[in-house]
């Protein structure tokens, strides 16, 4: 079992910055693989980023440039750093842990952002 918790969102104006952190606890092993997905209303959960423990990073092609995903191993949190926010970033975001990319895994509760143009 793994609790997620997810803190830093907001509402930003476009073109602004926000910091999402995702604090874990519970079972290391189902740490290796963290990031965030995004549900924006009426569409599916998208990957946004993920991190590995090792350090490997995928993102989505919309956010690549503008995002930076990082974790801390020592305190179980990975951060979302946001930057040059548009409109279309407006969604819930969610963190989520696993052990293996087949597994769905562990969900935190969602953090909102909103991003006004």
């Amino acid at each position: 079992q793994v609790q997620l918790v997810e803190s830093g969102g907001g509402l930003v104006q476009a073109g602004g910055s926000l910091r999402l952190s995702c604090v874990a606890s519970g079972s290391i092993p189902s740490m290796n693989i963290m990031g965030w997905y995004r549900q924006a209303p009426r569409d599916q959960r998208e990957l946004v980023a993920y991190i590995t423990r090792a350090g490997t990073t995928k993102y989505a092609d919309s956010v690549k440039g503008r995002f930076i995903i990082s974790r801390d191993n020592n305190k179980n949190t990975i951060y979302l750093q946001m930057d040059s926010l548009r409109s279309e970033d407006t969604a819930v975001y969610y963190c989520n842990s696993r052990l293996r990319q087949s597994e769905t895994g562990y969900w935190g509760q969602g953090t909102q952002v909103t991003v006004s143009s």
